[in-house]
């Protein structure tokens, strides 16, 4: 009963032609004709062997001649251990068709039978007949003995081949840890006149840089010559790489470790980040990657001072700037773990998408007004769509608040924040983009506000259509012109009050929030090769990314979303970076001036510095400027030197020296005249940008 259950199945499926399926014999079975084949060609021999002699004994009977008949038998027989033909089962809509199938193999001759490890075997397959005959392929299928299908799957194990690792990372779709020392190195190959490519979008992804900047050939230049396994994994190597078919592992091992001085504030300063992290592909198209970081440290006063300020909701002391919250170790440090990473997925040239835990940046500058690096790390979702001169990029967070004022239930207050950025290469020299975001809470226990989900809609009607608090649009415009290959200018144009009298009217109105950038880049300065020299000023009016509720600003885990130094400055860098070989250097110097709330019983007025102010505590109307409250000189010089180790996992050592200068007009418990001298030796896996410069 079960054969025939097993027969009717397998013709129910094989009506008209057999298909082939998984799992082969060692050796066919034999007719006399084939003894003299090699035994790769005994399947084709057997196959045509056996349609010659059936075919040509095969008699139509005279009812299917007579009703022209056309259609087909199928046949399901077994060769067995003896080289038998067996017929199990036959197919077919005449019963005369039947018989004389039947008959046909019945009279075909034993032939040396189908062997497995060597023993005699037996083996089934499926065959259709043309009617009326005709001379087709044979297709045949195998069905493999139970015994015989454990023993191939025994075999799966040792089946796995470790393949050698070929840099796939330099072709997947993973994002390109974001440095900015890293990213100056090929952002000249970006910037030349004529590319059709798009830079302000950031991370990027190794396979769209890949097509101007060869990872490969430039990463072979700076390996060394070292044979044993150890000196392969420190100074070229991945730690451990692991290649099969269609897929491919990396994992690596790093640190973050400082030692440092703050002479100023008399603190021996240090980070002890222990990190493990690991990178793949699954396919073409799917590529992973994760880092999980451990990490204690203690740092500069006013790094400390500034870590303190933001501290959340629920006692813990800091939160240390661009990473997370930290909770206290010993007596005067902070222990902070993060863990960050994202999925990546490309079905066409079109598109990737991406969900991640992790940042984004949008701007060709070291700031950016619209969207920056500088909070610490949150959830989103990411679609990129790339065709014409065009890359449209549209994200989705979910960020948090963790002040005490909203702190509910012991958990911190969640908001969403979604943008769009169009980036349109105009010419072969200028591109402009277009951007909108939105921010918005979980009022009336909303969630995710599904009106913001469409890519293309205009995010300022539907903030209107949630209602008068809805949400907090903000609109912006980025540019960027190539001179040359080795010469671009940029900007950016922030706006976040949609009111053109207050903006044109020349009065200083509070609703007056916008702010600009203009930038340059210099690439292969004065003709020195890998010198490349940035100059960028920034200038950001007061009230600028706050709200009057304050749960809407533009802010994550009491950081600014945007600029570092928030609001109500203005702000000069100029940046010099250098690498030649393994040796790189970075200078960077900041002047800014800054506008600070007092904070005092005589004067508690909000003057627009701080976004997480409220706008209904504003100092005035009309009238404001920028850097207006306690205003600020701000200096920041940093200079840094080091050694490349290993250029496959970022591995550097170095030195840094920082010269800090901060002089208010008055001061205050929280704004007070100080400097800074901190000198720092490190060795670190660089696989995100630390800013000291606030």
């Amino acid at each position: 009963m079960k054969r025939l259950i097993s027969l009717l199945f397998i013709l129910a499926f094989f009506p008209l032609a057999a298909q082939k399926v998984t799992g082969t014999f060692e050796k066919y079975p034999v007719f006399p004709e084939c003894k003299n084949e090699n035994i790769n060609s005994l399947k084709n021999c057997f196959e045509n062997t056996l349609r010659s002699k059936v075919f040509s004994s095969f008699q139509i009977p005279e009812v299917v001649s007579e009703e022209n008949y056309k259609g087909n038998v199928s046949v399901f027989f077994e060769v067995t251990k003896e080289g038998v033909f067996k017929v199990l089962y036959v197919d077919a809509m005449y019963n005369e068709l039947k018989d004389e199938t039947r008959r046909v193999f019945n009279e075909l001759q034993q032939i040396v039978p189908a062997t497995y490890n060597s023993d005699p075997a037996y083996v089934q397959f499926t065959m259709t007949i043309p009617i009326p005959i005709k001379d087709i392929p044979l297709q045949t299928e195998e069905v493999v003995t139970e015994t015989q299908k454990v023993s191939e799957l025994k075999k799966e194990y040792d089946a796995i081949e470790n393949l050698p690792y070929e840099n796939e990372e330099y072709t997947s779709q993973i994002n390109i840890p974001f440095s900015h020392h890293n990213y100056s190195l090929f952002d000249p190959a970006l910037n030349r006149v004529g590319q059709n490519n798009h830079t302000a979008q950031k991370p990027y992804i190794y396979s769209q840089v890949n097509k101007y900047y060869d990872f490969e050939a430039e990463n072979a230049k700076l390996l060394k010559d070292k044979s044993s396994w150890f000196g392969r994994k420190l100074w070229n190597e991945h730690l451990v790489t692991i290649k099969g078919d269609k897929y491919w592992i990396t994992l690596d091992a790093g640190v973050d470790l400082q030692a440092g001085k703050d002479f100023d504030g008399e603190i021996d300063t240090y980070n002890n980040t222990r990190l493990v992290y690991t990178q793949g592909g699954l396919g073409k198209n799917f590529n992973f990657f994760a880092v999980i970081y451990e990490s204690q440290g203690r740092f500069a006063d006013y790094f400390n001072r500034f870590a303190e300020a933001r501290r959340p909701a629920g006692g813990n002391p800091a939160l240390i700037p661009g990473r997370g919250i930290a909770k206290k170790f010993r007596s005067d440090s902070y222990d902070y773990p993060i863990a960050t990473g994202h999925i990546s997925y490309s079905p066409s040239q079109h598109f990737n998408f991406q969900l991640g835990h992790g940042k984004n940046f949008y701007g060709d500058g070291y700031r950016s007004l619209l969207l920056s690096d500088n909070a610490s790390p949150y959830p989103y979702f990411k679609i990129n769509t790339t065709f014409w001169k065009l890359q449209y990029t549209n994200t989705w967070m979910s960020l948090r608040d963790i002040r005490t004022e909203v702190q509910d239930g012991g958990s911190f207050r969640t908001k969403y924040f979604a943008n769009h950025y169009l980036s349109y290469n105009v010419t072969k020299r200028l591109n402009i983009g277009l951007f909108e975001s939105v921010v918005w809470e979980n009022d009336n226990d909303r969630g995710f506000d599904f009106n913001y989900i469409n890519p293309v809609i205009f995010y300022r009607a539907i903030e209107f259509s949630t209602g008068p608090r809805g949400g907090n649009a903000l609109i912006g415009l980025s540019s960027k012109y190539k001179f040359t290959d080795r010469i671009n200018a940029y900007g950016q144009l922030i706006i976040d009050e949609f009111s053109s009298g207050d903006i044109f009217g020349g009065e200083g109105s509070y609703k007056n929030k916008i702010g600009y950038q203009l930038g340059a880049k210099y690439y292969d300065a004065f003709g020195v090769n890998g010198l490349y020299l940035q100059a960028e000023y920034n200038r950001v009016r007061p009230y600028t990314y706050s709200h009057n509720s304050i749960i809407l600003n533009y802010g994550h885990n009491n950081q600014s979303m945007a600029h570092t130094l928030g609001s109500n400055f203005s702000e000069f860098i100029t940046i010099a970076r250098y690498q030649k070989g393994r040796i790189f250097g970075d200078l960077k110097l900041i002047f800014a001036k800054r506008g600070f709330e007092f904070n005092t019983e005589e004067d508690d007025f909000y003057y627009g510095g701080n976004i997480y102010g409220t706008e209904d505590n504003r100092v005035s109307d009309l009238g404001n400027e920028v850097a207006q409250g306690n205003t600020t000189d701000f200096f920041h010089g940093e200079i840094q030197g080091g050694y490349l180790i290993n250029p496959a996992t970022n591995l550097k050592i170095y030195a840094s020296l920082i010269i800090r200068d901060f002089k208010p007009k008055v001061n205050t418990e929280t704004v007070f005249e100080n400097q800074t001298t901190w000198l720092n030796f490190g060795l670190r896996t660089d696989l995100f940008n630390w800013y000291y410069d606030f």
